[in-house]
């Protein structure tokens, strides 16, 4: 399939894509080498929307409790890919296009939602979301998904909102006027009941966001493995978690888990979802878990004075 941008340079690593050809990439990523990504050991390594056509492929998922719910994942093309064997392979040192987070279709009565994107993008894919509705408007959490957003937004003929504190990295031009950069928490307008809520944090314009009871949270926050089991729960048991680098373990100041938890305050949920298959939470109490992980996150770091310890439901 021929794509507008098909031949632009996209990190392996991070799927982001920039405004050069390949033959022009950049010797480095300036997403990955950022402090909060990182460059695998086997190096910088690019390719193009074109040249993944014949490596990678798209799952679809449907959410096994909500069923206007689709999880979109890109895995190689390769029936014996084990993500835990890299490669040798130069163009994709481990295979995969991206660090595998899912973007996720929201469906609802007044049209279709993108959460998040990645950077995977071919005819299977269109069809599967044109089949659904198509998409009213995409909306991205922050940098690390930018991906090939531009070229999805083309294809679908849909605004992308991303965060105006976080406009420094963008690596391509909008010249259709695609992008909505907000500034707060925003009412999503193609889409009745959405609202993309600023919480920053992780980024100064991180996004997380709100429809009918649920958080599509990306990593603003991080759902943790204790989360999920909940008999004979001890106190100090967190449900999240909340980093300004996830794969490098750099935790968050007070402060900044302070404003996401002020950001949040005024929404109800019962359900929220993370950036990666296997991170859907479910209970009535999560704002309660929410709200004491934050405070178990910044007691235990030894700021027994932080301001979040003073907030109550």
């Amino acid at each position: 399939m021929k794509f507008d941008s098909g031949d632009l340079a996209i990190c392996v690593t991070c799927g982001t894509q920039f405004d050069v050809p390949l033959s022009q990439a950049p010797p480095n990523c300036r997403v990955c080498d950022d402090p909060r990504q990182f460059v695998p050991a086997s190096g910088q390594a690019w390719t193009t929307l074109s040249e993944a056509q014949s490596t990678q492929k798209n799952q679809f998922q449907r959410d096994d409790k909500n069923p206007n719910l689709w999880f979109i994942s890109t895995t190689p093309n390769d029936p014996g890919y084990n993500p835990l064997r890299p490669s040798p392979s130069l163009t994709f040192p481990n295979k995969q296009l991206g660090i595998g987070q899912r973007a996720i279709l929201i469906q609802t009565p007044s049209g279709n939602i993108l959460w998040d994107c990645i950077a995977f993008l071919d005819e299977e894919t269109i069809k599967f979301v044109k089949e659904k509705g198509g998409l009213k408007a995409i909306v991205i959490s922050h940098p690390h998904f930018y991906t090939t957003h531009l070229e999805w937004a083309n294809v679908f003929q849909c605004p992308v909102y991303t965060s105006k504190a976080d406009e420094q990295w963008l690596n391509r031009k909008d010249d259709k006027n695609q992008r909505i950069l907000i500034e707060k928490t925003t009412a999503i307008k193609e889409v009745e009941g959405v609202t993309a809520i600023v919480v920053g944090g992780h980024f100064d314009g991180s996004l997380i966001l709100h429809y009918e009871g649920q958080l599509f949270h990306a990593d603003s926050i991080m759902v943790v493995p204790s989360a999920y089991y909940q008999k004979d729960r001890l106190p100090g048991t967190t449900s999240y978690s909340f980093m300004w680098s996830y794969p490098n373990m750099i935790p968050l100041p007070p402060h900044k888990i302070h404003g996401i938890w002020k950001a949040l305050q005024p929404f109800e949920f019962n359900a929220t979802y993370g950036g990666f298959a296997g991170q859907n939470n479910r209970r009535h109490d999560l704002k309660e878990q929410l709200l004491e992980s934050m405070k178990v996150f910044v007691r235990v770091a030894g700021h027994e004075n932080a301001l979040v310890l003073q907030e109550s439901l």
